[in-house]
């Protein structure tokens, strides 16, 4: 189905040697007629001329620049999906320069892995994902808006001869005393020859004006509401055609034979292509295109396809579950001796279904190539593996790709894919047609539902021992699923010892203090293709864990909150969430006739979250969530409301996973096509939501995510307290009526 270049994996050894270096930071200014940039340029083995998808590029690829009349724009290493990157990266930036906000906007970077490698990956490779967004960002943009600043106070300094200690930043003016005044633009063109000092410094936590200010609204709300703001879906190029998809009915399926004459008929189009990925029906717009492509016949060769339904496949892992673990991810004590030993042993078998990622943007993708130079549009969420993959279907080298960055109505993971996906489609469209003109690629949402890349469906076997005053002394969990790494560049740096962590991520760095603790993994094969998904392994692993542990601790006969806190007696940040999360919600109280409570605590991507779940039985087998509160502790909050708002869409994505949605397979076809079949959170299901943020001062970690784990697990025990009926197999629809 996938081009060599997509299974050969000859990315993998450039990015992995990469992948192991640590660089250092050094400051570079350019000023020029047309304004002031300035960033960062790596320095060691691994500079921006030595990686492999990196074009070439001025030395000092700036992270800020700005332009005569003021203007100020940020190139923003992270991929802007509607999580609020691209203004938190303005926030860290602007706490340091003191712009006027109304000047400044952000654009995504690409091309240099030397200047846009995300830190909390190592560095080596430009990406967004794992929530890092504002741990990569944290003192790099920081820094570069403080040596902005710096270099503008210096040439203020210098063309009015005052000491640069007397100069006032602040909303994009310098200032003296004396009574002069100048712009940041007027300042940004006289800063040649001027040298930052070797040392940074950036403002003490109490100086901060922007920085955790939870009046600060987002710099591109007034664009997003007003229609005004691109997406790839919005590209429109001078002469440029629209390309759908016909992809396998059945993954691994190809094109034996197709026919596409009634098609070619049509007044508009411009073309049917072959191509790795299926057919291309090109034509002059989408609705000729998509008219078209029911008018060919495609024959497919399906013996190498999948050809099970998700019956079949859950099956065999609920036989595999019963079996012992294939590889143990942590293994603590003697789980033997532990169950043996305990007066009372408890068991559960969770099942997930596959997810899909449902974005409200199909994926989408426009390429073309002018003067030797292959330019393609779209929702770059690793640009440096996308850089690379086009330039190997397009015949020229990395630095004759030029990325434009999109914003993307959505993501969750969907656009961090291995092989290119559709940015590959367009790529190999265009050239199909010898690069005559340029080439949109638009999934329908029918494409997008079943064109795969799903959360991985899965089996938790789950046991617990107690001993004979109700203390956990034994747990263990027996994950069976399908590994999102293995078989692609990235196995050899992710799967160690059989155990590729976004399978266990949740559930083996459990903060639970258990003395016998055993997670063992048994990873399946099947023809699905499969992705991270909003919030990853923890989609599941939190469900099991905290679904689990409300079981065991009614069988203690003690308070699901109690029982944990005893239990996060080495995790302070994990039971302050919980703490703070039951006070607010009144837990220790009896709820409201008709109303009751559940709870779950987790972490993920290094940010704790607990959330208390208050719900309503309308009618036998319905469920409705009144109320959820949410405590989060991520570290320093950059933007507040941000982070709630992040929190609150979490909550809304989780709970739609958790109610209804699941892809499901019938004789290895997807039987989901659209919004009807595959249901997320409608917007009269949405909770009362209260968010909290616990204070602190450390570094950011991730908020993108979090709030999904704990939401699932924390309306199954409501729902328990409710019905008496524990939720096991997912989605809701489903298991609370099995």
């Amino acid at each position: 189905m996938y081009p060599k270049i997509f299974q050969d994996q000859s990315f993998a050894k450039p990015l992995a040697s990469l992948v192991s270096t640590r660089r250092s930071f050094i400051l570079g200014t350019v000023a020029t007629a047309a304004g002031l940039a300035i960033g960062y340029r790596m320095t060691g083995p691994a500079r921006a001329e030595d990686a492999p998808a990196a074009a070439p590029v001025h030395p000092f690829q700036p992270y800020i620049a700005i332009a005569p009349d003021g203007a100020v724009t940020i190139t923003s290493s992270q991929f802007e999906m509607g999580q609020g990157s691209y203004f938190g990266i303005a926030t860290l930036v602007n706490e340091e320069l003191g712009a006027d906000w109304a000047q400044i906007s952000v654009e995504g970077g690409a091309g240099n892995v030397a200047a846009y490698g995300n830190l909390a990956w190592g560095g080596a490779a430009q990406g967004t994902g794992g929530s890092t967004s504002m741990t990569s960002s944290w003192e790099r943009y920081r820094k570069a808006g403080a040596a902005m600043r710096i270099m503008l106070v210096e040439a203020a300094a210098r063309e009015w001869a005052v000491p640069a200690s007397e100069i006032k930043a602040e909303m994009g003016n310098l200032t003296h005393a004396s009574g002069k005044l100048a712009s940041y633009g007027e300042m940004a063109i006289k800063t040649d020859g001027l040298v930052l000092p070797a040392e940074i410094p950036l403002k003490p936590r109490e100086m901060w004006t922007q920085i955790g200010k939870v009046d600060l609204k987002r710099f591109d709300s007034k664009p997003k509401t007003n229609g005004s703001l691109p997406y790839t879906i919005d590209v429109q190029l001078p002469g440029m055609a629209t390309a759908v998809m016909i992809h396998p009915p059945k993954f691994g399926a190809t094109v034996k034979t197709f026919d596409a004459a009634k098609a070619k008929a049509l007044k508009g189009i411009v073309d049917v292509v072959q191509i790795s990925r299926g057919i291309a029906v090109v034509a002059e717009n989408m609705w000729i295109a998509t008219k078209a492509r029911d008018l060919v016949t495609v024959e497919w060769d399906e013996s190498k396809a999948e050809q099970r339904g998700s019956p079949e496949i859950l099956a065999a892992y609920r036989e595999a579950a019963k079996q012992a673990p294939a590889n143990m991810a942590r293994n603590d004590g003697d789980l033997a001796a532990g169950f043996a030993s305990a007066a009372k042993v408890l068991e559960a078998t969770y099942t997930f279904p596959y997810l899909a990622h449902a974005a409200l943007e199909p994926l989408n993708a426009a390429a073309m190539m002018k003067d030797g130079v292959v330019e393609v549009w779209g929702g770059h969420q690793m640009p440096d593996l996308y850089q690379y993959i086009a330039s190997q279907i397009a015949g020229v080298t990395p630095d004759k790709v030029k990325l434009h960055v999109m914003r993307s109505g959505g993501g969750f993971g969907r656009r961090a894919v291995f092989d290119a996906d559709v940015v590959a489609e367009s790529v190999e469209v265009a050239k199909a047609l010898d690069w005559s003109r340029p080439v949109k690629v638009q999934w329908t949402r029918e494409n997008d539902m079943r064109g795969g890349r799903y959360r991985p469906a899965y089996v938790h076997a789950m046991k617990a021992g107690l001993d004979g005053k109700g203390n956990l002394i034994a747990w263990a969990n027996h994950i069976v699923g399908q590994s999102i790494m293995t078989g692609t560049l990235f196995e050899g740096m992710a799967v160690k010892n059989g155990i590729d962590f976004t399978s266990v991520e949740g559930a083996a760095n459990l903060p639970y203090a258990i003395p016998n603790l055993g997670v063992g993994l048994t990873t399946m094969t099947t023809g699905v293709p499969v992705l991270w998904w909003r919030a990853v392994g923890s989609t599941h692993t939190a469900y099991a864990v905290e679904a689990f542990l409300d079981e065991v601790a009614e069988a203690a006969g003690k308070d699901p909150v109690e029982f944990r806190l005893a239990l996060l007696k080495d995790h302070p940040r994990h039971a302050a969430a919980l703490r703070l999360a039951s006070e607010k919600a009144g837990w220790g109280t009896t709820p409201a006739t008709g109303r009751f409570r559940g709870v779950a605590v987790a972490e993920s991507f290094n940010t704790v979250v607990a959330q208390v779940v208050e719900i309503s039985i309308p009618s036998p087998g319905a469920v409705k969530v009144e109320k959820v509160i949410c405590v989060v502790d991520c570290g320093t909050a950059i933007n507040p409301d941000q982070v709630v708002a992040q929190m609150e869409g979490g909550i809304g994505f989780g709970l739609g996973s958790i109610l209804a949605e699941e892809i499901t397979l019938t004789g290895g076809v997807v039987d989901q096509g659209n919004y009807d079949t595959y249901a997320p959170l409608r917007i009269d299901q949405m909770p009362v939501i209260e968010v909290h943020i616990l204070p602190s001062e450390n570094p950011p970690t991730g908020a993108g995510e979090p709030g999904v784990p704990p939401i699932g697990p924390a309306l199954a025990n409501a729902v328990y307290q409710a019905t008496k009926k524990r939720v096991r197999t997912l989605p809701f629809a489903k298991g609370l009526t099995a």
